[in-house]
């Protein structure tokens, strides 16, 4: 398994192979199937805005090693679409600008460790997961 994989994202069977590659590393790291399942489903929500919002983008996962030791899963999941104009209204449960159920980028920061959004109209958005092995 490679240490790092990049999907572009441009489509509904992108957001599949991204999910897949995040499930392959974690597997070969070590996590647990529970833990393989969360962060498999962090990447779909991610990328799914990719393809729903910017239409392309990229997902990058990679292992990432912090100073303690620790080995986790780094994804980052990049556009150059319309960027986020209201990035706390958009971290809100329930808030949605595609009539889906809002749970997109809420729901992506629980089910991952370590979470962060840089976006800003007209410059795309990039949101950077992280997941660390227990």
């Amino acid at each position: 398994m490679p240490r790092e994989v990049s999907v572009p994202i441009e489509r509904e069977l992108d957001i599949v192979a991204a999910r897949q590659a995040g499930r392959e590393l974690a597997s070969a790291l070590g996590f647990s199937t529970t833990d393989q399942t969360l962060l498999a489903t962090a990447i779909s929500e991610v990328a799914r805005n990719i393809v729903n919002y910017a239409g392309s983008g990229n997902v990058l996962v990679a292992r990432v090693d912090d100073e303690s030791g620790r080995i986790g899963i780094v994804v980052i999941a990049s556009d150059r679409g319309p960027g986020i104009a209201d990035v706390d209204q958009a971290m809100r449960d329930g808030y949605s600008t595609g009539n889906s159920l809002g749970v997109g980028l809420p729901g992506a920061r629980r089910l991952v460790d370590d979470f962060h959004l840089a976006s800003a109209p007209g410059q795309g958005t990039t949101v950077t997961l992280k997941k660390w092995l227990r």
